[in-house]
C-alpha cells in the first residue's frame, strides 16, 4: 500500500493523483458526490497558459459525471462564446464571461457591453483584474504593468461605468486578485451601484488573503466567498515550479473557516486546468469528500456546491 503524504502527486494505474491532507481515498464510492454540482472555476483550453483539458473535454466529462453547470474562465479572452459552443456539442451547461486583464482593455466597459450581446446569452461573470491586478504583481514582485482597481482607498473611476453594467445586466462582479482590503472597499462601491451578485474570488488564496474577520464583513454585506480546491497542492511541496510561492491553503483550512463564517455566504469551486493537475471534476470530487470527512451534511454541500453558484447565475430563485 502506498502513503499518501501531503501536496505528493503519484502515479497509479497509469493516472496522476494528487493527494491533499485527507486518509486513504475509499476503495468504491456509493455515490455519485458530483451530481448536480457547479464548478464556478474552471480553466480549459484553449489558452495562452498550457491546460491540461480543453473546453469540449471537460464540458464531455462533467456530462457523463451528472453535473450540474461548469463556469469557463480564461484570464485573456472572453469564454462567454466558448461556453455556448461547448454547451452545445456536449449538453453540459456551460457559463463564461471575460476577465478585465490587459488582454481586452482593462477595465474597458466596451468588453462587457459586446459580452452581453453574444448569442446565448452565456456571458454571465464579470472579473476585474486577475494576473494584471496592481495587487498580484506587487504580491508576487513582478515588474510590469498593472490594472489599478483601488485609488486612496477609493475605486478608480473608470469602475463606474462596468458597476453600473454589471448592475444592468444583473451580472456576477468577482474581484479577481484584488487585495483583501481593496475587496472590501469594492464590495460596499458595487453595492452602492446596484450590484445584487458578487463572490469574492478565492478569498483565502494568494494574493488575496482574507482572514475570517474580513470574509465576516464581505459576507455581512451580501458578498459569496470562493474557495477552491487547487490550493490543496500549491505551496513549497508543490509537484509544480510555478505554484511553489502560492500559498497553501487545505481542505481542513476552509472548513474551519466555513464553520466560523457560515456556509451560506460560501461557493466551492476547482480552479483547475493547469498541466499536470487533476483535472476540474476530480478537484471537486476531492472536494466534496474532504468537506464530509470535516463533518459537513449534504444540504450544507449541496448549499455551497449547488445552490449558492446556482442562484448567482441565475439557475434557481
Amino acid at each position: 500500500m502506498t502513503k499518501h503524504l501531503p501536496g505528493v502527486v503519484l502515479w497509479a494505474a497509469g493516472c496522476l493523483f494528487a493527494s491533499a491532507s485527507w486518509s486513504q481515498e475509499p476503495v468504491t464510492l456509493t455515490d455519485n458526490p458530483l451530481t448536480g454540482l457547479i464548478d464556478f472555476h474552471v480553466h480549459s483550453g484553449p489558452d495562452s497558459f498550457t491546460r491540461s483539458i480543453t473546453d469540449l473535454e471537460i464540458a464531455r466529462i462533467a456530462k457523463d459525471r451528472g453535473m450540474g453547470a461548469l463556469v469557463l474562465k480564461n484570464h485573456f479572452t472572453m469564454t462567454a462564446d466558448r461556453a455556448v459552443l461547448a454547451e452545445r456539442l456536449t449538453g453540459q451547461i456551460c457559463y463564461g464571461g471575460i476577465v478585465l486583464n490587459r488582454a481586452v482593455g482593462g477595465l474597458n466597459p466596451e468588453a462587457i457591453r459586446r459580452m452581453v450581446t453574444f448569442t446565448g446569452g452565456r456571458g454571465k461573470v464579470v472579473w476585474l483584474p486577475t494576473f494584471d491586478a496592481e495587487n498580484h504583481v506587487k504580491s508576487f514582485g513582478e515588474v510590469r504593468p498593472a490594472v489599478q482597481v483601488v485609488k486612496d482607498k477609493q475605486p478608480v473611476p473608470e469602475l463606474n461605468e462596468i458597476f453600473e453594467l454589471i448592475a444592468k445586466h444583473d451580472l456576477v462582479l468577482e474581484t479577481g486578485h484584488s487585495s483583501a482590503e481593496e475587496c472590501l472597499i469594492l464590495i460596499r462601491a458595487a453595492q452602492q451601484a446596484g450590484v445584487k451578485k458578487i463572490l469574492v474570488t478565492h478569498a483565502m488564496a494568494d494574493p488575496i488573503g482574507m482572514t475570517v474577520e474580513q470574509m465576516k464583513q464581505a459576507a455581512a454585506m451580501g458578498a459569496k466567498l470562493e474557495c477552491v480546491w487547487l490550493t490543496n497542492i500549491t505551496g513549497p511541496n508543490s509537484h509544480l515550479a510555478s505554484m511553489r510561492h502560492w500559498r497553501q491553503v487545505t481542505t481542513a483550512e476552509y472548513a474551519t473557516a466555513m464553520r466560523d463564517v457560515g456556509p451560506e455566504h460560501f461557493v466551492v469551486a476547482s480552479d483547475l486546468g493547469q498541466y499536470l493537475n487533476p483535472i476540474p471534476t476530480d478537484g471537486m470530487k476531492a472536494f466534496v469528500l474532504g468537506l464530509r470527512e470535516a463533518g459537513f451534511t449534504g444540504g450544507e454541500i449541496e448549499l455551497m456546491c449547488r445552490r449558492n453558484p446556482g442562484r448567482l447565475l441565475g439557475m434557481f430563485e
